[in-house]
């Protein structure tokens, strides 16, 4: 792809920082940033329930070094910051639903902690450039599709509007305070690495381990609710992209898909992918019908006109790696 061989240059010898380093998004990023020669160093806590598994790094735990903190704790925060060139600031509360059943821990984790993160940098270190990943969450059920930048945010949950207020933190700090920050919205990420053991991260997690335990897919609703997908590699590609170039900075950008899909198909295509398997359409459970979006999917041509990413792993592809990737290492993610 044109555009990110050009920033490979950019971290050889560089000093990065991963905040939720060995969760789905951030493990992906340390392993392609090692093969690019940066210096990375990942933070994570490690808490069970948030995604961080010391497999994620494995064949490269040694060309690395890992911090067990939590983003919550400042002190450490304001020591792991300094000295470095970037900083990937991918911790986060991602459920939706625990999000509302524990909304005080989502505010800490995705709002405070985002707050004394950025804190850490205007009193540590204002040179290093931050990449904040944001959700398209935060835009509620669209008014209208596909959704750009434009659109108006109405979370209809409490970790989107966490999310959206971190996300503001890091533009308010690069306008403000000069620290060179942006944010991607990020829009189903899967791929290897991800967690598959309940639905915390994304649903496609769970349908996956449904999928090889040969137990049915469960599709809520009509199942023809219609998404789009980013494949791990094409959401690593962006980050990069975004931390190495200037005309970043202060920016939001959606990250997208060339293909969209229906619930139900998807499950089918999962089905067929697989060699075999079943899914069964059931009425949402009544926790979730309250925060459910409707049909989402996103305009990403504010980045590649900017950056000039797009995605590059079609659907079929990404689904193939995935599922061949959690067959070969169920042991590490069920």
């Amino acid at each position: 792809m044109p555009g990110i061989q050009e920033y490979a240059g950019a971290y050889r010898g560089s000093r990065v920082l991963i905040t939720g380093g060995m969760g789905f998004i951030g493990s992906n990023l340390a392993h392609r940033l090692v093969e690019l020669d940066a210096q990375v160093t990942l933070v994570d806590s490690l808490i069970p329930i948030y995604g961080g598994n010391q497999r994620n790094i494995a064949g490269i735990e040694h060309r690395l070094r890992v911090n067990i903190a939590d983003v919550r704790d400042e002190y450490s925060m304001n020591y792991l910051v300094q000295g470095q060139d970037y900083l990937f600031n991918l911790a986060g509360q991602t459920s939706h639903l625990d999000s509302m059943t524990d909304p005080y821990t989502d505010l800490e984790i995705n709002c405070r902690s985002q707050l004394s993160i950025l804190e850490a940098c205007r009193k540590h270190n204002t040179a290093i450039k931050v990449v904040y990943a944001s959700t398209r969450q935060i835009y509620g059920k669209p008014d209208y599709l596909p959704v750009d930048e434009r659109h108006l945010v109405h979370p209809t949950d409490v970790n989107g509007i966490n999310k959206m207020a971190g996300e503001w933190y890091h533009i308010v700090y690069n306008n403000v305070y000069g620290i060179r920050a942006c944010a991607l919205r990020l829009t189903n990420t899967y791929g290897p690495r991800m967690r598959v053991k309940d639905a915390r991260q994304t649903f496609l997690g769970i349908w996956i381990k449904r999928l090889l335990d040969a137990e049915p897919i469960q599709v809520w609703g009509d199942g023809l609710q219609i998404r789009d997908f980013t494949y791990v590699d094409d959401c690593v590609d962006a980050m990069l992209m975004a931390a190495a170039d200037e005309g970043a900075n202060g920016q939001i950008f959606n990250l997208g898909s060339d293909e969209t899909i229906n619930l139900r198909d998807l499950a089918a295509l999962m089905v067929e992918i697989g060699g075999g398997g079943s899914y069964e359409v059931i009425p949402y459970p009544a926790d979730r019908k309250p925060i459910d979006i409707g049909d989402y999917y996103g305009d990403y041509r504010r980045i590649q006109g900017r950056l000039g990413w797009r995605p590059r792993i079609g659907l079929r592809e990404g689904l193939s790696h995935t599922i061949a990737f959690y067959r070969e290492n169920r042991q590490y993610y069920w």
